[in-house]
């Protein structure tokens, strides 16, 4: 039973499929807006990593070189990078709003300066 990912021409979110018959399929639907309307896209695929080596690579104090917490880019860069390290998908409402803080201007971006 094949699980097949899908892009939603409508509202853009991704949706995840679980397909139980090949030889019947049903037509899909976005989990989010129910709209038909919805594109196969590449699945993202899991690559093993040991949990002790994935909490090494978090721990190796160069990674921490260009985090600065007050900034908010920094703190989302970090966050995804995070994310990938531990093989997690928070979903895309984390994406979002990481991408969101990551746009937002930094209180120490002077481009708005006089």
């Amino acid at each position: 039973m094949p699980i097949y990912e899908y892009r939603c021409a409508d509202c853009g979110k991704r949706s995840t499929i679980l397909v139980l018959s090949l030889s019947n399929p049903t037509s899909p639907a976005c989990k989010y807006c129910q709209s038909v309307r919805l594109e196969r896209i590449m699945s993202r695929f899991a690559a093993p990593k040991s949990e002790e080596a994935r909490l090494e690579s978090l721990a190796d104090p160069s990674s921490f070189g260009d985090v600065d917490e007050n900034d908010p880019r920094s703190m989302a860069r970090f966050m995804k990078k995070m994310g990938r390290e531990m093989g997690e998908d928070a979903g895309d409402d984390l994406d979002e709003a990481l991408e969101e803080a990551g746009n937002e201007p930094s209180e120490l971006d002077t481009t708005d300066i006089d």
